[in-house]
């Protein structure tokens, strides 16, 4: 071997170790994430992924400069209870929480580490943080609905389906946050010449019963709140709405990608990005306390006219033209 050659393979031979040295000694960083979906939902997998996805954009790898911690509730108490209570116990940098039901359960465990929370509703009303110019405390995030949005569901629902006279509401009982949304569509029900009824989502067979006896009378249509539950029971939820041909509207789209007929809310994929952004200004050294809840600015209106025509209805050409997508 040529002397100059020899060297220069010492020289980096000797700087292996320093630079192995210098990347062990860098902190790895713990990121908690509590989900509010069943661990093998492809939709719950896209939604982490796009989370990854913007860490890795700015700079934090997985596995890498940080590890991440994800449990998923999939809708259930007591998992949200234990899953917090876990990962406060890994002593995480900063915690994802996915709805209030998981931002609660958090809260209770620690007012100490950070989190970020998306998709809740109401944050201020519920007593999660104090405003959304100043949250204070420990948490901050992105709401997914003002409760101004929910009475457009039933003008929406009304406009794709004009026969509707009797609507349906699938609401999770114990998720305080969606009283608001109720209350905003009892508002305007009467103008719209509306008879509501309340089904329980948290129970398939609840689910099942409910839905067929609204669908025994004549002219009715449904719209689902989503919640965890809701989530959990997507598939059987737009199976019936097909079976008894109920015109259903969905506050998410995931459930019209799925074979629902429209809905209209924002794009909860899209809210894991910023998110995203949030840890990592947090890891970088800014407080919660000192980053505004966000609302989100665009709301997607999505039809699916497969399922339309499945259910004889003409979608109006001016709903149409104003849908953000139009599934075939």
């Amino acid at each position: 071997m040529k002397r100059r050659a020899f060297i220069t393979l010492l020289g980096g031979a000797a700087a292996w170790p320093l630079a192995g040295r210098a990347q062990q000694g860098e902190r790895i960083r713990r990121i908690g994430v509590l989900m509010n979906m069943a661990a093998d939902d492809p939709e719950g997998q896209a939604r982490i992924a796009a989370f990854r996805q913007g860490l890795s954009e700015l700079g934090w790898s997985d596995g890498g400069n940080v590890r991440i911690d994800t449990r998923w509730g999939a809708g259930d108490a007591d998992r949200y209870r234990r899953y917090a209570a876990e990962l406060v116990a890994l002593t995480p940098d900063v915690i994802l929480a996915v709805t209030s039901t998981a931002l609660a359960a958090l809260q209770r465990e620690t007012r100490s580490v950070p989190i970020v929370f998306v998709g809740a509703i109401d944050p201020v009303g519920t007593g999660l943080v104090a405003s959304l110019a100043r949250p204070g405390g420990n948490t901050t995030g992105f709401t997914i609905f003002e409760y101004g949005l929910s009475p457009k569901w039933l003008a929406l629902l009304k406009e794709i389906a004009p026969r509707v006279t009797r609507a349906a509401i699938f609401r999770d009982p114990t998720a305080a946050a969606l009283i608001g949304l109720l209350g905003g569509i009892q508002s305007v029900a009467p103008s719209l010449q509306m008879e509501l009824s309340l089904i329980d989502s948290r129970d398939a067979g609840e689910i099942e019963r409910a839905t067929a006896a609204f669908a025994r009378e004549p002219n009715g249509g449904q719209i689902v709140f989503t919640s965890a539950s809701a989530f959990l029971h997507r598939e059987l939820i737009i199976t019936l709405a097909a079976r008894h041909r109920l015109p259903t509207v969905y506050t998410d789209r995931a459930f019209v990608t799925a074979g629902g007929l429209t809905s209209y809310g924002p794009n909860r994929v899209d809210q894991y990005r910023p998110a995203a952004g949030y840890i990592d200004r947090i890891l970088r050294g800014e407080k919660p306390a000192d980053l505004p809840v966000q609302a989100p600015t665009k709301y997607e209106l999505v039809i699916n006219l497969k399922t339309a025509r499945a259910l004889g209805l003409e979608v109006p050409p001016t709903l149409l033209a104003r849908a953000d997508e139009v599934i075939e």
